[in-house]
């Protein structure tokens, strides 16, 4: 049996690392990361160092394939396939971290009471977490009317995703940017300069602010970030196969 004051804690996100250029020419990040704890008032302090994410920023690095559950929902949640996940996750021992529960059993019918969106500090990666009420056998019998299957990804209008090459990922070098997606999100060049260029300013999931060189030169011409993105590249620790998303 449960008391009305014990919940649980999950936190869960995407596995590819996906940076996110948002707003006018702001950056941001994702990927999975898990805790486990049942004492709200921890749930309470650690909850107002984070960072909450709206909605559409959080689909947009979590992607399109990802959807929540609604608050209100029932969900069924297996903490022994959890912290097997978190030890899988982290490539540690998580026992010391995890409070052993022999009575526990292997399922539970939890109610969820609440989602919030975030970004690890460390890595960028997106994480939900979500705070779970497990259920009395008799509150299991009551009459469940399931609302829609999971909170649909809510993704912007302007955006493009690219997967970094080499080349992008090079400290030597800069970011190539497809000519039809700089078109769409970066802010328009003025073509009577030579080289046409301009700066912008990007923010991540964090707040903090980067700012990059946009040109427009080359045989054949194309679009290039190239003062500031290295020293943004080392910062993230950035390699090919990551994926940038930039959101205007």
């Amino acid at each position: 049996m449960f008391s009305d004051q014990q919940s649980f804690n999950w936190l869960s996100s995407s596995c590819n690392r996906r940076i996110c250029f948002v707003g006018s020419n702001h950056p941001v990040i994702p990927s999975f990361n898990f805790e486990f704890n049942v004492d709200p008032c921890l749930l309470e302090g650690v909850q107002g160092e984070k960072r909450v994410l709206n909605s559409e920023l959080w689909h947009a690095c979590a992607g399109p394939l990802v959807s929540l559950p609604p608050v209100g929902s029932r969900v069924v949640y297996f903490p022994q396939g959890h912290s097997e996940q978190v030890a899988a996750s982290t490539n540690k021992e998580v026992d010391a971290h995890i409070p052993n529960y022999p009575s526990l059993p292997p399922q539970l019918i939890c109610q969820l009471h609440n989602v919030t969106m975030h970004a690890d500090v460390e890595t960028d990666e997106v994480y939900a977490q979500m705070t779970l009420q497990p259920l009395s056998p008799q509150e299991q019998k009551e009459a469940y009317l399931p609302a829609e299957l999971g909170t649909p990804s809510k993704q912007p209008t302007n955006y493009f995703c690219k997967t970094l090459t080499a080349s992008d990922t090079s400290t030597h070098g800069g970011f190539s940017v497809p000519r039809r997606a700089a078109e769409k999100v970066f802010p328009p060049l003025d073509f009577t300069q030579q080289p046409p260029a301009q700066e912008l300013i990007a923010r991540d999931l964090h707040d903090n602010e980067w700012k990059f060189r946009h040109i427009f030169r080359g045989q054949p011409k194309r679009h290039l970030l190239t003062t500031g993105w290295s020293v943004f590249v080392s910062a993230k620790r950035l390699i090919a196969g990551d994926s940038v998303l930039f959101i205007w």
